[in-house]
Protein backbone atom coordinates (compact mmCIF):
# COMPACT_ATOMS: atom_id res chain seq x y z
CA UNK A 1 0.00 0.00 0.00
CA UNK A 2 2.56 2.79 0.97
CA UNK A 3 4.15 1.44 -2.77
CA UNK A 4 1.12 2.68 -5.00
CA UNK A 5 0.37 5.70 -1.88
CA UNK A 6 4.29 6.70 -3.29
CA UNK A 7 3.49 5.94 -7.05
CA UNK A 8 0.22 7.90 -6.64
CA UNK A 9 1.73 10.55 -5.20
CA UNK A 10 5.05 10.90 -8.21
CA UNK A 11 1.91 10.46 -10.58
CA UNK A 12 0.31 13.36 -9.40
CA UNK A 13 3.24 15.55 -9.05
CA UNK A 14 4.10 14.46 -12.65
CA UNK A 15 0.90 15.42 -13.94
CA UNK A 16 1.11 18.41 -12.43
CA UNK A 17 4.54 19.60 -13.56
CA UNK A 18 2.95 18.54 -17.60
CA UNK A 19 -0.08 20.51 -17.23
CA UNK A 20 2.04 23.54 -15.93
CA UNK A 21 4.26 23.38 -19.10
CA UNK A 22 1.65 23.09 -21.47
CA UNK A 23 -0.35 26.36 -20.13
CA UNK A 24 2.86 28.46 -20.36
CA UNK A 25 3.33 27.16 -23.97
CA UNK A 26 -0.25 27.96 -24.34
CA UNK A 27 -0.27 31.33 -22.65
CA UNK A 28 3.10 32.22 -24.69
CA UNK A 29 1.36 30.77 -27.84
CA UNK A 30 -1.01 32.86 -27.67
CA UNK A 31 0.37 36.14 -27.26
CA UNK A 32 2.53 35.44 -30.00
CA UNK A 33 -0.32 34.97 -32.32
CA UNK A 34 -2.41 38.08 -31.26
CA UNK A 35 0.81 40.31 -31.70
CA UNK A 36 1.49 38.90 -35.01
CA UNK A 37 -2.30 38.83 -36.33
CA UNK A 38 -2.11 41.89 -38.33
CA UNK A 39 0.58 40.64 -40.53
CA UNK A 40 -0.18 36.86 -41.02
CA UNK A 41 -3.59 37.78 -43.57
CA UNK A 42 -2.88 36.61 -46.71
CA UNK A 43 -5.31 37.57 -50.14
CA UNK A 44 -7.52 34.79 -51.59
CA UNK A 45 -8.00 35.16 -55.18
CA UNK A 46 -10.94 32.87 -57.12
CA UNK A 47 -11.88 33.12 -61.10
CA UNK A 48 -15.45 33.24 -61.19
CA UNK A 49 -15.42 32.59 -64.63
CA UNK A 50 -14.91 28.84 -63.54
CA UNK A 51 -17.41 28.33 -61.26
CA UNK A 52 -19.47 29.76 -63.43
CA UNK A 53 -18.39 27.52 -66.34
CA UNK A 54 -18.85 24.32 -64.37
CA UNK A 55 -22.19 24.83 -63.30
CA UNK A 56 -23.02 25.21 -67.13
CA UNK A 57 -21.11 22.35 -67.83
CA UNK A 58 -22.75 20.40 -65.42
CA UNK A 59 -25.84 21.09 -66.45
CA UNK A 60 -25.10 20.84 -70.24
CA UNK A 61 -23.75 16.83 -69.25
CA UNK A 62 -26.57 15.84 -67.40
CA UNK A 63 -29.20 17.46 -70.31
CA UNK A 64 -27.25 16.82 -73.81
CA UNK A 65 -26.76 13.81 -75.07
CA UNK A 66 -23.49 12.42 -76.15
CA UNK A 67 -22.93 12.99 -79.74
CA UNK A 68 -24.26 16.78 -78.75
CA UNK A 69 -22.14 17.16 -75.94
CA UNK A 70 -19.33 15.69 -77.64
CA UNK A 71 -20.28 19.12 -80.42
CA UNK A 72 -20.44 21.56 -78.17
CA UNK A 73 -17.04 20.58 -76.28
CA UNK A 74 -15.32 21.11 -79.41
CA UNK A 75 -16.61 24.10 -80.25
CA UNK A 76 -15.82 25.37 -77.03
CA UNK A 77 -12.09 23.93 -77.62
CA UNK A 78 -11.64 25.66 -80.59
CA UNK A 79 -13.57 28.92 -79.72
CA UNK A 80 -10.82 29.16 -76.22
CA UNK A 81 -8.00 28.36 -78.92
CA UNK A 82 -9.01 31.62 -81.11
CA UNK A 83 -9.19 33.79 -77.52
CA UNK A 84 -6.50 33.04 -76.16
CA UNK A 85 -5.15 33.95 -80.14
CA UNK A 86 -6.44 37.24 -79.89
CA UNK A 87 -4.09 40.07 -78.43
CA UNK A 88 -7.28 41.85 -77.11
CA UNK A 89 -7.30 40.83 -73.18
CA UNK A 90 -10.66 40.84 -71.86
CA UNK A 91 -11.87 43.99 -68.95
CA UNK A 92 -11.41 42.57 -65.67
CA UNK A 93 -14.37 42.94 -62.49
CA UNK A 94 -13.08 42.35 -59.07
CA UNK A 95 -15.78 41.29 -56.69
CA UNK A 96 -15.63 41.91 -53.07
CA UNK A 97 -18.20 40.78 -50.13
CA UNK A 98 -19.01 43.38 -47.29
CA UNK A 99 -21.44 42.02 -44.65
CA UNK A 100 -21.27 44.45 -42.14
CA UNK A 101 -22.27 44.22 -38.64
CA UNK A 102 -22.32 47.15 -35.81
CA UNK A 103 -19.04 48.20 -35.29
CA UNK A 104 -18.16 47.52 -39.55
CA UNK A 105 -15.52 45.21 -38.58
CA UNK A 106 -15.20 43.79 -42.19
CA UNK A 107 -13.62 47.41 -43.00
CA UNK A 108 -10.36 45.49 -41.63
CA UNK A 109 -10.31 42.80 -44.63
CA UNK A 110 -12.09 45.70 -47.08
CA UNK A 111 -8.65 47.86 -46.75
CA UNK A 112 -6.19 45.50 -47.80
CA UNK A 113 -8.71 44.30 -50.56
CA UNK A 114 -9.10 47.64 -52.35
CA UNK A 115 -5.08 48.10 -51.54
CA UNK A 116 -4.24 45.04 -53.22
CA UNK A 117 -6.84 45.72 -56.49
CA UNK A 118 -5.89 49.20 -56.61
CA UNK A 119 -2.20 48.16 -57.21
CA UNK A 120 -3.28 46.21 -61.00
CA UNK A 121 -6.78 48.17 -61.61
CA UNK A 122 -7.39 50.42 -64.34
CA UNK A 123 -10.27 52.94 -65.89
CA UNK A 124 -11.30 49.47 -68.44
CA UNK A 125 -11.53 47.42 -65.44
CA UNK A 126 -14.53 47.16 -62.70
CA UNK A 127 -14.92 47.11 -59.25
CA UNK A 128 -18.54 44.87 -57.50
CA UNK A 129 -19.24 45.07 -54.05
CA UNK A 130 -22.07 43.08 -52.74
CA UNK A 131 -23.14 44.95 -49.69
CA UNK A 132 -25.15 43.57 -46.82
CA UNK A 133 -25.54 46.25 -43.97
CA UNK A 134 -28.16 47.99 -41.75
CA UNK A 135 -25.87 50.33 -40.53
CA UNK A 136 -23.89 50.93 -37.75
CA UNK A 137 -21.14 53.34 -35.70
CA UNK A 138 -20.72 55.93 -37.52
CA UNK A 139 -17.09 56.20 -37.04
CA UNK A 140 -16.98 52.52 -38.41
CA UNK A 141 -18.90 53.18 -41.23
CA UNK A 142 -17.37 56.17 -42.47
CA UNK A 143 -13.85 54.68 -42.59
CA UNK A 144 -15.54 51.90 -44.78
CA UNK A 145 -17.24 54.38 -46.78
CA UNK A 146 -13.58 56.22 -47.20
CA UNK A 147 -12.10 52.74 -48.42
CA UNK A 148 -14.85 52.69 -51.47
CA UNK A 149 -13.96 56.28 -52.02
CA UNK A 150 -10.32 55.38 -52.86
CA UNK A 151 -11.91 53.24 -55.66
CA UNK A 152 -13.38 56.35 -57.18
CA UNK A 153 -10.39 58.39 -56.85
CA UNK A 154 -8.70 55.96 -58.98
CA UNK A 155 -11.03 56.54 -61.41
CA UNK A 156 -11.77 52.37 -61.03
CA UNK A 157 -15.73 52.13 -61.89
CA UNK A 158 -17.27 50.99 -59.31
CA UNK A 159 -20.70 49.12 -58.85
CA UNK A 160 -22.46 47.92 -55.52
CA UNK A 161 -24.97 45.67 -55.55
CA UNK A 162 -27.33 45.03 -52.81
CA UNK A 163 -29.00 41.83 -52.61
CA UNK A 164 -30.83 42.39 -49.06
CA UNK A 165 -29.89 45.46 -47.05
CA UNK A 166 -28.07 48.50 -47.53
CA UNK A 167 -29.79 50.81 -45.26
CA UNK A 168 -28.17 54.00 -42.45
CA UNK A 169 -24.23 53.38 -42.28
CA UNK A 170 -24.93 50.30 -45.61
CA UNK A 171 -26.52 53.29 -47.61
CA UNK A 172 -23.65 55.74 -46.75
CA UNK A 173 -20.96 52.34 -48.53
CA UNK A 174 -23.88 52.01 -50.92
CA UNK A 175 -23.99 55.51 -52.32
CA UNK A 176 -20.19 55.50 -53.31
CA UNK A 177 -20.97 53.99 -56.21
CA UNK A 178 -20.86 55.02 -59.84
CA UNK A 179 -23.98 52.40 -60.05
CA UNK A 180 -25.79 51.01 -57.16
CA UNK A 181 -28.28 47.36 -58.28
CA UNK A 182 -30.93 46.69 -56.09
CA UNK A 183 -32.89 43.62 -55.96
CA UNK A 184 -36.37 44.38 -55.44
CA UNK A 185 -37.39 43.53 -52.26
CA UNK A 186 -34.37 44.83 -50.81
CA UNK A 187 -34.24 47.55 -48.30
CA UNK A 188 -32.60 50.74 -48.71
CA UNK A 189 -32.27 54.60 -47.00
CA UNK A 190 -32.73 55.41 -43.26
CA UNK A 191 -30.29 58.73 -43.95
CA UNK A 192 -30.64 59.29 -40.04
CA UNK A 193 -28.64 59.11 -36.88
CA UNK A 194 -29.82 57.59 -33.44
CA UNK A 195 -28.60 57.38 -30.09
CA UNK A 196 -30.04 55.61 -27.03
CA UNK A 197 -29.11 55.21 -23.51
CA UNK A 198 -30.79 54.08 -20.15
CA UNK A 199 -30.90 56.16 -17.16
CA UNK A 200 -31.14 54.06 -13.54
CA UNK A 201 -30.31 57.49 -11.98
CA UNK A 202 -34.27 57.30 -9.96
CA UNK A 203 -33.68 53.95 -8.85
CA UNK A 204 -29.95 54.58 -7.53
CA UNK A 205 -31.62 57.63 -6.04
CA UNK A 206 -34.22 55.50 -4.52
CA UNK A 207 -31.82 52.86 -2.57
CA UNK A 208 -29.32 56.31 -1.65
CA UNK A 209 -26.89 55.52 -3.74
CA UNK A 210 -24.97 58.42 -5.06
CA UNK A 211 -22.69 58.81 -7.96
CA UNK A 212 -19.81 61.07 -8.60
CA UNK A 213 -18.35 61.88 -11.92
CA UNK A 214 -15.90 64.50 -12.48
CA UNK A 215 -15.10 65.64 -16.02
CA UNK A 216 -12.84 68.60 -17.09
CA UNK A 217 -14.89 70.57 -20.08
CA UNK A 218 -18.31 71.56 -19.94
CA UNK A 219 -19.94 69.30 -22.25
CA UNK A 220 -17.12 66.08 -21.78
CA UNK A 221 -20.11 64.18 -20.89
CA UNK A 222 -24.13 65.29 -22.06
CA UNK A 223 -25.92 62.41 -20.72
CA UNK A 224 -24.88 59.16 -18.50
CA UNK A 225 -26.44 56.01 -17.60
CA UNK A 226 -25.82 56.66 -13.84
CA UNK A 227 -25.74 60.35 -13.30
CA UNK A 228 -28.73 62.75 -13.19
CA UNK A 229 -29.24 64.17 -17.03
CA UNK A 230 -29.72 68.06 -17.53
CA UNK A 231 -31.45 70.00 -20.19
CA UNK A 232 -28.90 71.25 -21.05
CA UNK A 233 -26.95 68.20 -21.45
CA UNK A 234 -30.13 66.83 -23.32
CA UNK A 235 -29.86 69.95 -25.80
CA UNK A 236 -26.32 69.18 -26.78
CA UNK A 237 -26.47 65.53 -27.19
CA UNK A 238 -28.93 66.47 -29.57
CA UNK A 239 -26.83 69.16 -31.23
CA UNK A 240 -24.27 66.81 -31.76
CA UNK A 241 -26.66 64.37 -33.51
CA UNK A 242 -27.84 66.71 -35.83
CA UNK A 243 -24.48 67.96 -36.80
CA UNK A 244 -23.78 64.19 -37.83
CA UNK A 245 -27.03 63.80 -39.89
CA UNK A 246 -26.01 67.06 -41.65
CA UNK A 247 -22.47 65.30 -42.54
CA UNK A 248 -24.27 62.34 -43.64
CA UNK A 249 -26.74 64.42 -45.90
CA UNK A 250 -23.89 66.54 -47.55
CA UNK A 251 -22.07 62.57 -47.97
CA UNK A 252 -24.61 61.64 -49.88
CA UNK A 253 -25.77 64.49 -52.02
CA UNK A 254 -21.87 64.44 -52.81
CA UNK A 255 -21.80 60.94 -54.78
CA UNK A 256 -25.36 61.19 -55.80
CA UNK A 257 -26.48 64.98 -56.42
CA UNK A 258 -29.08 63.43 -58.42
CA UNK A 259 -31.18 63.09 -55.04
CA UNK A 260 -34.05 65.16 -53.45
CA UNK A 261 -31.66 64.81 -50.10
CA UNK A 262 -33.89 66.63 -48.22
CA UNK A 263 -36.77 64.18 -48.96
CA UNK A 264 -34.89 60.99 -48.72
CA UNK A 265 -33.13 61.89 -45.43
CA UNK A 266 -35.92 61.52 -43.21
CA UNK A 267 -34.65 58.26 -41.44
CA UNK A 268 -37.41 56.24 -43.44
CA UNK A 269 -36.15 52.89 -45.86
CA UNK A 270 -37.69 51.56 -48.78
CA UNK A 271 -38.16 48.56 -50.65
CA UNK A 272 -36.07 48.16 -53.86
CA UNK A 273 -38.66 49.10 -56.18
CA UNK A 274 -39.95 52.22 -54.39
CA UNK A 275 -35.67 53.25 -54.07
CA UNK A 276 -35.72 53.37 -57.59
CA UNK A 277 -38.26 55.64 -58.08
CA UNK A 278 -36.42 57.52 -55.33
CA UNK A 279 -33.76 57.44 -56.87
CA UNK A 280 -31.66 55.81 -54.37
CA UNK A 281 -30.42 53.12 -56.90
CA UNK A 282 -30.04 52.47 -60.52
CA UNK A 283 -31.00 49.06 -61.36
CA UNK A 284 -32.90 46.76 -60.28
CA UNK A 285 -30.75 43.45 -60.39
CA UNK A 286 -29.94 40.81 -57.92
CA UNK A 287 -26.17 40.22 -57.82
CA UNK A 288 -25.70 36.68 -59.19
CA UNK A 289 -27.96 38.14 -62.33
CA UNK A 290 -25.46 40.91 -62.59
CA UNK A 291 -22.19 39.13 -62.60
CA UNK A 292 -23.29 35.97 -64.32
CA UNK A 293 -24.05 38.64 -67.14
CA UNK A 294 -20.53 40.43 -66.74
CA UNK A 295 -18.75 36.51 -67.01
CA UNK A 296 -20.18 36.59 -70.61
CA UNK A 297 -17.49 39.24 -71.32
CA UNK A 298 -15.17 40.28 -68.55
CA UNK A 299 -13.06 37.78 -66.18
CA UNK A 300 -14.33 38.15 -63.14
CA UNK A 301 -12.16 37.59 -60.14
CA UNK A 302 -13.44 37.24 -55.88
CA UNK A 303 -10.78 38.95 -54.16
CA UNK A 304 -11.36 37.97 -50.20
CA UNK A 305 -8.22 38.99 -47.35
CA UNK A 306 -8.09 36.05 -44.84
CA UNK A 307 -7.04 36.15 -41.64
CA UNK A 308 -5.15 32.88 -40.17
CA UNK A 309 -6.73 31.13 -37.20
CA UNK A 310 -5.09 32.06 -33.89
CA UNK A 311 -4.39 28.76 -31.37
CA UNK A 312 -7.60 29.90 -29.35
CA UNK A 313 -9.89 29.30 -32.24
CA UNK A 314 -8.24 25.97 -33.79
CA UNK A 315 -8.52 25.09 -30.08
CA UNK A 316 -12.36 25.93 -30.11
CA UNK A 317 -11.84 28.66 -28.10
CA UNK A 318 -14.17 30.91 -30.96
CA UNK A 319 -17.19 31.24 -28.39
CA UNK A 320 -15.28 32.84 -26.25
CA UNK A 321 -14.66 35.37 -28.56
CA UNK A 322 -18.40 35.70 -29.51
CA UNK A 323 -19.35 36.25 -25.58
CA UNK A 324 -16.57 39.22 -25.39
CA UNK A 325 -17.89 40.49 -28.49
CA UNK A 326 -21.29 40.78 -27.52
CA UNK A 327 -20.11 42.36 -24.28
CA UNK A 328 -18.57 45.01 -26.03
CA UNK A 329 -21.37 45.61 -28.05
CA UNK A 330 -23.49 45.85 -25.05
CA UNK A 331 -21.06 48.00 -23.70
CA UNK A 332 -21.16 50.66 -26.28
CA UNK A 333 -24.81 50.74 -26.33
CA UNK A 334 -24.85 51.87 -22.77
CA UNK A 335 -22.40 54.38 -23.39
CA UNK A 336 -24.62 56.01 -26.19
CA UNK A 337 -22.49 55.87 -29.32
CA UNK A 338 -24.06 57.18 -32.69
CA UNK A 339 -25.24 55.12 -35.08
CA UNK A 340 -25.95 55.58 -38.71
CA UNK A 341 -29.86 54.00 -38.10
Amino acid sequence: MEFFADYAGFLAKTVTLVVAIVVVLLTFAVLRKGRARASEGHLEVHKLNDFYKAMRQRLEASLLSKDSLKALRKREAKEAKAARRSEEALPRVFVLDFDGDLKASAVENLRHEITALLMLATPQDEVVVRLESGGGMVHGYGLASSQLARIRQAGVPLTVCVDKVAASGGYMMACVGDKILSAPFAILGSIGVVAQLPNVHRLLKKHDVDIEMLTAGEYKRTLTVLGENTEKGRQKFQEELETTHELFKNFVARYRPQLAVDEVATGEVWLGVAALGKQLVDQLSTSDEYLAERAKSAELFHLRFAHKKTLPERLGMAAGTAVEHLATKGWSGLNAQRFWQ
